[in-house]
């Protein structure tokens, strides 16, 4: 059985792949979403502690793929070393260690911010809009789950809007609204990971 963050990373991966917004090669595509999350994770962490957790997620992914020996972390904390990683590698050797590294990322940022925060991020920095889960009018098996996430989108939303009415209840119901929230990130990352895989 492969771990969740596992999971998580090959949907992830699957995701940027078929945006095909990149000018790299498509094997690098894990690569590309860990530069996806550099800047939203280095506003949230700095840039000093992104480093760290980068540097400690790579550490951990050379251990189970070597081949990623060939990167190195940038003083911007984006990598390097992708030309010399494609020297004499199998295409999948270098997708699967892209999916080991996004692993490794997730564990170690899930740790450090919590996994609302991180999944939060990932939500909205790398996974497809709602819509992308519907072909025209025919409804998946997904679509009432997404449903249920507008709803608790919206039930955080005006629990904040609350909060800010009645001052004697202002921080329960904002750590309320936050665990809604959390929620329905959620239930869009299982979705993202059961749903059928994008072409």
């Amino acid at each position: 059985m492969l771990h969740p963050r596992t999971r998580l990373a090959q949907r992830l991966l699957a995701y940027e792949a078929a945006a095909g917004n990149g000018a790299e090669p498509s094997e690098f595509v894990g690569f590309r979403v860990c530069n996806k999350l550099r800047q939203p994770l280095c506003t949230l962490t700095g840039i000093a502690r992104y480093r760290m957790l980068l540097s400690r997620a790579l550490t951990l992914a050379k251990a189970e793929a070597p081949s990623l020996c060939a990167l190195q972390l940038a003083a911007d904390g984006s990598l390097q070393g992708l030309e010399e990683l494609g020297v004499g590698i199998d295409k999948d050797q270098i997708r699967q260690a892209g999916v080991i590294l996004v692993a490794r990322l997730l564990g170690v940022f899930l740790t450090s911010i919590g996994e609302g925060a991180m999944l939060r991020l990932v939500a909205s920095e790398i996974l497809p809009h709602d819509s992308f889960y519907t072909t025209g009018n025919i409804r998946t098996a997904f679509d009432a789950i997404l449903s249920e996430v507008d709803e608790l989108q919206g039930v955080s939303t005006r629990l904040a809007e609350l909060a800010e009415e009645h001052p004697p209840v202002t921080q329960a119901l904002l750590t309320i609204a936050g665990n809604v929230q959390s929620t329905a990130t959620l239930l869009t990352v299982l979705v993202a990971i059961k749903s059928p895989k994008p072409n």
